[in-house]
């Protein structure tokens, strides 16, 4: 399995991922990642991540997925989407976008990871 791509940078409004650029807000996987466009499934601050938005990072092959909550921790998770992770056997970790990269990238040396990040609240 190809390996998750490191996150190179992060600040208000600005993820930039390495070998896929820059953007605001990401959906990263095993093998590469896409910029997360929250109306694909409707998510919205709250109630927050979908479990919509979970099935591409399983299908990716993740065993270990990271939500960022914002850097101003406004972004919340539903609890169907927390359920659903636990239901399919997968670790998951919710933190504040800043750690959330970090756990991110320490953990892509060394697992099958995935994550969604948003860069700005």
């Amino acid at each position: 399995m190809k390996p998750s791509p490191r996150i190179t940078h992060v600040s208000w409004g600005r993820i930039d991922v390495e070998s896929l650029g820059s953007g605001k807000d990401w959906k990263l996987f095993p093998g590469g990642g896409r910029a997360w466009d929250w109306n694909e499934h409707g998510t919205r601050h709250e109630p927050g991540i979908r479990p919509e938005e979970i099935g591409e990072l399983l299908d990716r092959g993740a065993t270990v997925v990271v939500l960022s909550r914002g850097m101003d921790l406004r972004l919340q998770t539903m609890p169907e989407t927390l359920r659903l992770l636990e239901e399919a056997g997968i670790e998951v970790h919710t933190a504040e976008t800043r750690q959330a990269v970090s756990l991110y990238n320490e953990l892509t040396k060394t697992r099958p990871v995935a994550g969604l990040f948003h860069s700005t609240c």
